[in-house]
């Protein structure tokens, strides 16, 4: 056996069936061994899986394996994301059913994922288009409805005049539609909206109990609910002023009032319109702002314009002062109050403004120490902390205590009866609009009648199911042309009536699907016992880019099933990892053609390397690593990859080349190597099959070599036990290159002892890669004579007493400030002190989550991290 070659596809394929007729996976709500979720986030069934998902799935299933193997019932379930706009523009393009597109590409990536290996329960396996489950998810909009967390009004929104549907905000890229490239206009439209906001502190507030997520991503999320306290401020205009005497804004920096320069309403503010009225070039303007995205971040980066109205405001303190008041393009009609008073001095958009449009500059903050005489501001406001002048009452005061001055003095005087003033705590957050414009989504189970209004579908009517006779002869939704779908009776008088035509954005499909996942062949929702038992996911895998959308609805999702009763969770994910991408190099042909790595051949000397097309010889340029993506052609076919070298090569290469939160470069040479290092594991451990039989006897004693190895044995699995945990499977791979390459230099020798370490090291080896490379550790746990599955072993065990080695404390700093102290074994390589120096939780936390620019090993002495 120790000569033959590994040919991973008739074992992979044997190991694959062997697992699923024993099904082994699956995960029994009555199992009484403690519980453990790992999830990664369901895919989009595009057609094909790529390098990325080989990435993710296979993150996910190590920890799985590995939790499976201590002992937990493992829940790890796979489904399909499977609404959305691409079937329907593949149902235009390609004269085919949304349907029949989406069941075949689930069809087509089942298979793929399969012949990965996973450790997944595919008896939970559901597809958000399954009627089963957006049945499901229309009683939860009932539920969710009858709660009064959702509300139907009118509001502006993306509108993409192709795709005739409207766009989130993240779907607007430089103010023009992600899917048909058309320039974005805005609308008013009356859309179902789920009340998030009313859930806004309390989904600040549970990021404080997330110390399991990234420390980026819970910032990202705070900022998004943006959570500022401030005052509400009513200025007086002057008399006939569009028929208004005030106009009230919001601002966090009541302090700077004395630096105002302009007041600014939004495009849609009742003041704008209301000055329009008659004034033409106004109007225009406005109309031109319409045009623009409502994506907070496109307004910030714009070009800063706006329209003097003519109206002028009254200074709160000094009445001799009248302030302009423009509408300005960069202002939002629902944060605060839709209008704003500019410091430019103290806001760098505000300054933008002042400096196109030739108004004053009075800084009336500036650090302490600075002459108030000399200061000024240039080409950047000063946003810091400082002391006030030019100021009145409030010269000398901190930023602090001025704004309390400020707040007290306005609150004491009153306009119209009223107080100038009230302090105020604004969120940035706005309630999420679910309408879309579109055909295949989950449809609204609401009914339009004349006389009763929007009526929600009875419950014993569920689900409202689509119709497959649908044309896509045009663009917009097929549903408002169907002939008979939309016209039903009213629920409540009987009168003719119509259903809603809008179905739900896909984001509420994958804001509830790993609670259903607990439960879902279940005729409710949830299911209180199975959610209870599985509920919250321990380990959620993912990328960055859903980091604020997906993961703050599925957050308000779950809070808002607890508050009806329906879950007793308010978390839904209770650790959170977000993975690198996967990139590659890119090729250009003289032409400008991208082309596909296949299609290359490399010429290497001393000097550089050359890549050449393979077809005519023609010389390519090699271009920068990049994501892999179509456009580029420079994606790797995870088929391909695995009908050649195997699943266990692809998933080993990819949990060892690099950190797994950060990018990982695919080279061929790279999969070549863990190649190769899998046909040495399969002739190492077929030596010593054959050399030492399963049954030998444990000496009593143990020689010095024999010792030695026992050592490196229990470390390895010690360190190995730790990388997992943390999610650090490239350092558990390199522990498993170190332990390889000691159970080599160790078959020669004869010691009597020798041969049972070395059997106990074949053992615990191809335990450790189990979770890696499934197949091949089931392989050569046989050759080994065992007759129980890897898969049903469990983790082996840490002998304590071969761990004790000489330490040493090391003082840690980050740039140059000692942030905690290290104890690790006075022979740990310098890795493994990066490793630990980084782990520690002082240092992540003044790290803030970057990734450091160097790390500097003094040895014995001292570690300092670079920021």
């Amino acid at each position: 056996m120790s000569t033959e070659r590994y040919d991973p596809r008739p074992v992979e394929a044997h190991w694959q069936s062997v697992w699923a007729e024993k099904r082994l996976f699956e995960a029994r709500d009555e199992d009484p061994r403690p519980k453990y979720y790992v999830l990664e986030m369901f895919p989009y069934p595009s057609g094909r899986i790529h390098m990325g998902h080989v990435r993710n799935y296979a993150m996910g299933d190590v920890i799985a394996r590995y939790k499976r193997a201590k002992g937990f019932s493992v829940l790890h379930p796979m489904g399909w994301d499977a609404f959305g706009m691409p079937a329907e523009n593949a149902a235009m393009q390609n004269k085919v059913h949304p349907k029949a597109w989406t069941y075949e590409n689930i069809a087509a990536m089942r298979a793929q994922l399969k012949s990965m290996g996973l450790s997944l329960d595919w008896s939970r396996e559901f597809a958000t288009c399954d009627v089963d489950y957006y049945a499901r998810q229309q009683k939860l909009f009932l539920d969710f409805l009858k709660a009064g967390f959702v509300r139907r009004k009118t509001a502006k929104v993306n509108w993409d005049p192709v795709d005739q549907t409207v766009l989130a905000n993240e779907q607007v890229i430089d103010g023009r539609g992600w899917r048909s490239g058309a320039p974005v206009e805005q609308r008013e439209l009356t859309q179902w909206f789920f009340t998030i906001t009313d859930f806004a502190q309390d989904l600040l507030d549970g990021l404080e109990t997330l110390d399991r997520w990234p420390e980026k991503v819970r910032l990202m999320q705070r900022n998004w609910i943006g959570r500022s306290e401030g005052l509400r401020v009513h200025f007086e205009l002057e008399a006939n002023a569009a028929g208004q005497d005030t106009l009230e804004i919001f601002t966090t920096r009541p302090d700077t009032l004395f630096g105002a320069a302009f007041l600014a309403v939004a495009p849609d503010h009742p003041l704008a319109a209301a000055a329009a009225a008659g004034n033409a070039g106004l109007s225009a303007f406005i109309e031109e702002c319409r045009r623009m995205g409502t994506a907070t971040a496109d307004l910030e980066t714009a070009e800063k314009r706006g329209y003097d109205t003519g109206i002028r405001a009254r200074h709160p303190f000094d009445e001799s002062r009248t302030l302009p008041v423009y509408v300005a393009n960069f202002i939002l009609m629902d944060y605060g109050t839709g209008a704003i008073f500019g410091c430019p001095a103290h806001d760098q958009r505000d300054l933008d403004f002042a400096r196109a449009y030739d108004l004053p500059v009075l800084p009336v903050v500036m650090p302490e120490g600075e002459n108030p005489e000399t200061f000024g501001v240039g080409a950047e406001a000063y946003t810091g902390d400082g002391v006030h002048i030019h100021s009145a009452f409030l010269d000398g005061m901190g930023v602090d205590e001025a704004k309390d001055e400020v707040a007290r003095r306005l609150e004491g005087r009153t306009v119209d009866g009223k107080p100038m003033a009230e302090r105020e705590v604004n969120f940035r957050l706005r309630d999420w609009g679910i309408s879309r414009q579109r055909y295949w989504g989950c449809p609204i189970p609401i009914i339009h009648c004349e006389t009763c209004g929007a009526q929600p579908v009875p419950d014993a009517d569920l689900p409202v199911v689509l119709p497959d006779d649908i044309e896509f002869d045009r663009p917009g939704n097929p549903l408002d042309r169907h002939p008979t779908w939309r016209h039903v009776a009213c629920p409540s008088c009987g009168a003719p009536a119509r259903r809603e035509t809008d179905t739900m954005d896909t984001f509420v499909d994958s804001s509830w699907y790993f609670i259903r996942f607990t439960a879902p062949h279940a005729d409710e929702p949830t299911v209180p016992e199975a959610l209870s038992r599985w509920m919250a996911v321990d380990q959620y895998i993912g990328g960055v880019e859903h980091a604020i959308l997906h993961l703050l609805y599925s957050r308000f999702f779950t809070r808002a099933l607890h508050r009806i009763g329906k879950s007793n969770v308010d978390e839904p994910f209770a650790g959170l990892f977000t993975q690198g991408m996967v990139v590659h190099e890119t090729y250009r042909a003289e032409d400008g053609r991208w082309i596909a790595p296949h299609e290359i051949r490399f010429v290497v000397d001393e000097e550089k390397r050359t890549a050449f097309l393979i077809e005519n010889g023609e010389e390519v340029t090699i271009g920068s690593i990049e994501k892999m993506s179509k456009s580029k052609r420079n994606t790797v076919d995870p088929s391909e990859i695995i009908g050649t070298y195997g699943a266990d090569t692809a998933r080993w290469f990819m949990l060892s080349d690099s950190p797994p939160d950060r990018d990982v470069i695919w080279t061929e040479a790279g999969v070549e190597g863990a190649h190769r290092f899998v046909q040495r594991l399969w002739r190492l451990i077929g030596r010593i099959a054959e050399t030492v039989p399963a049954n030998v006897t444990r000496p009593a004693e143990f020689g010095t070599d024999a010792l030695d190895l026992r050592r490196k044995t229990h470390r390895t699995l010690d360190a190995v036990i730790s990388d997992i945990e943390r999610l650090r499977f490239n350092r558990a791979v390199a522990q498993l290159y170190e332990l390889t390459n000691a159970i080599s230099a160790a078959t020669g020798s004869e010691d009597g002892s020798a041969a049972w370490a070395r059997r106990e090291a074949a053992d615990f080896l191809v335990l450790m890669i189990a979770p890696m490379m499934p197949h091949l550790a089931e392989e050569l746990w046989r050759v080994l004579g065992h007759e129980q599955l890897v898969g049903e072993t469990a983790w082996p065990d840490v002998q304590q007493d071969l761990l004790a080695r000489d330490t040493v404390l090391l003082p840690v700093q980050v740039n140059g400030k000692k942030r905690g102290e290290l104890t690790i074994a006075a022979d740990a390589s310098n890795a493994e002190i990066e490793t630990e120096a980084l782990a520690l939780e002082s240092v992540q936390r003044f790290l803030e989550g970057r990734v450091p620019r160097k790390v500097i090993i003094v040895p014995n002495r001292i570690v300092n991290v670079v920021a």
